[in-house]
């Protein structure tokens, strides 16, 4: 077949629907939930090793610095659980037409942002 229709492979021009953006997020935190799994780990193993590496593990995430790492693995979390929730609705058949699926995608977004606000204050 020879198609001779434009193609447009510069990404930076096309704009995605909110549920493209909400898809590609959901993936994207998978990734990163992924990647943060040893640093999870670690902190799990350093707090029921001994109840001095507890201690030191407390010590640890005192600083700004482990708190914001905390936080930015947290994140992905938080989305990929409310986003998850969302695909399990979809699955029972709610939120399944286009104006259902902008709806959904849009709440995933602000409920997210409320609880990545929510787990901010509580960790500082």
């Amino acid at each position: 077949m020879n198609d001779k229709r434009p193609v447009n492979l510069d990404l930076s021009t096309i704009k995605f629907p909110v549920t493209a953006i909400a898809s590609i997020t959901h993936r994207i935190t998978g990734v990163a939930i992924f990647v943060a799994l040893p640093i999870l780990l670690w902190m799990l193993d350093r707090s029921v090793a001994s109840p001095e590496s507890f201690a030191d593990l407390k010590q640890l995430l005192d600083s700004p610095l482990a708190k914001l790492v905390v936080w930015a693995i947290l994140t992905p979390i938080l989305y990929h659980l409310v986003a998850g929730i969302r695909h399990l609705f979809m699955d029972a058949g709610m939120g399944e037409t286009l104006e259902g699926g902008r709806r959904g995608a849009k709440s995933v977004f602000i409920i997210t942002t409320v609880l990545v606000v929510l787990v901010g204050a509580w960790i500082w």
